[in-house]
């Protein structure tokens, strides 16, 4: 091969390579200009609904400063009924503390902590001190199906 040749390959070699990487350039340029997908609109939680997901077990302190379990499911993005609505946020709610009314319903929530759990709703609020974990308060539940 002569010196002149391999110049003349060199030259289309690097042509090539622009190209290319014009053209890859142009495709990111094309991804970018799409616009971000809109927020889906949660769906309406009526009294009644079941609300499913992992339960999760926390520790914190009661007004008293006594150590007590906090009890959390979180699940897909919910909009609360009135007067509560979205809580304050641009989704609803998607983590919902459980609050347990007494040591029998304690007793009944520790032994499921980490598994998959449905919850009849009666009662739901939007969580409102500072300091909570969750973003709505589940205050009057029921299990739902095979626990």
């Amino acid at each position: 091969m002569t010196r002149s040749g391999f110049k003349a390959q060199l030259s289309r070699a690097a042509v090539l390579v622009i190209a290319g990487a014009m053209t890859t350039m142009a495709h990111a340029a094309s991804d970018a200009d799409e616009a971000p997908a809109k927020p889906v609109a949660p769906k309406a939680m009526h009294i009644g609904d079941v609300l499913t997901g992992q339960l999760n077990a926390m520790r914190s302190r009661d007004a008293k400063g006594k150590r007590v379990d906090v009890y959390q499911i979180v699940s897909e993005p919910r909009r609360l009924p009135a007067p509560a609505g979205l809580c304050n946020l641009e989704t609803g709610p998607e983590t919902f503390e459980i609050v347990v009314a007494g040591e029998a319903q304690a007793t009944q929530l520790k032994r499921l902590v980490g598994k998959e759990v449905a919850f009849k709703v009666s009662e739901v609020a939007c969580a409102e001190q500072a300091g909570q974990m969750s973003e709505a308060l589940v205050t009057k539940w029921s299990l739902v199906g095979k626990n």
